[in-house]
């Protein structure tokens, strides 16, 4: 399931190519032709995220609300002024990267539109430079600005909006609580937008038990893994994927950065193609291999209906 960096790069890409316009909207599929309707022919105002939630704001104070859900994906395309990556969302062809278009450049002949639409397009939306297509999405739907705030007052804080306050807010609502750890990461009443691969790096950065109940963490150590939480998820936003290892851990032709560089040579640098596989993450998809860190087995266990990896030596029972 995309997680809140992707949630927030859509909403900024939305922003950026289709703010101030009036859009086309429609449902190819057809599944969404009423909701699509109250749309078309209005301008978009705003584009916000709110951990896993996409809210397009429109001119008629209506708003098309999503969550892409494990399935849900948008495409983009259009004129050499249409700038950004032409996939978001899941399923993910390249591990945890958007996918990016060569361009769709044609030299300067005139956009002529949006292509026919490929597959179920649930809600398509089409401006004067480009479109937007959305498939197989958990919810879709045309709501008030009302309904909207109501969506809202039932998440938990969003790291990447960071206001004055949540991280007390954050705290609260996990010491409140005796499930583990690495349940309530995944439950958006208590923070939102962590997804499984985020939630299993952060446990192992900040070394925590995942079986630990919320309530047993102290107030300090909960602040700490919000403040972890929002680092790491804004360099999601940043690099538009997951990366939570430092350059050490990164291999270029079977050489470790540090090895490389402790022979002379230059640390790599992050890119759209770089670190690549494993290189990433610390523990997530690493089970049956050695940690990073200690060697130790990595372990992999279902937990809310999702695969939970640790190191069970890293990540230790507390006394």
């Amino acid at each position: 399931m995309p997680e809140g960096h992707s949630v927030r790069r859509l909403a900024r890409q939305f922003g950026d190519v289709f703010l101030g316009e009036t859009l086309a909207v429609s449902s190819p599929q057809g599944r969404f032709a009423g909701g699509a309707a109250l749309l078309d022919g209005h301008t978009l105002v705003a584009a916000e995220a709110h951990g896993k939630h996409l809210f397009l704001h429109f001119d008629n104070a209506l708003v098309l609300h999503v969550h892409l859900g494990l399935y849900g994906a948008w495409s983009f395309g259009g004129d050499s002024t249409f700038a950004g990556a032409s996939s978001i969302g899941a399923p993910r062809r390249v591990g945890e990267r958007e996918a990016f278009a060569d361009g769709d450049d044609d030299g300067g002949a005139p956009y002529d539109g949006p292509p026919a639409p490929v597959g179920a397009v649930r809600v398509r939306l089409a401006g004067s430079h480009g479109w937007a297509d959305l498939r197989g999405a958990t919810t879709c739907e045309t709501i008030t600005a009302a309904e909207a705030d109501a969506v809202l007052a039932r998440l938990g804080p969003d790291p990447l909006r960071n206001l004055r306050g949540d991280a007390g807010r954050f705290a609260a609502n996990l010491r409140a609580r005796k499930t583990p750890l690495a349940a309530l990461l995944m439950d958006q009443k208590i923070i939102a937008g962590v997804g499984n691969v985020y939630r299993a790096e952060v446990l192992f950065r900040r070394r925590l038990d995942p079986w630990l109940p919320g309530g047993a963490l102290p107030d300090s150590d909960a602040r700490k893994l919000w403040r972890d939480v929002v680092s790491v998820m804004a360099d999601g936003v940043t690099d538009g994927r997951i990366i939570t290892t430092p350059p050490k851990y990164w291999t270029l032709n079977g050489t470790t950065a540090a090895k490389a560089a402790a022979a002379g040579s230059p640390v790599p640098p992050k890119s759209p193609h770089f670190p690549v596989g494993e290189d990433v993450h610390f523990v997530y998809k690493r089970q049956g291999l050695p940690c990073r860190v200690c060697r130790t087995v990595v372990l992999v266990a279902d937990l809310v209906g999702r695969n939970l990896y640790w190191c069970p030596s890293c990540q230790q029972p507390r006394d």
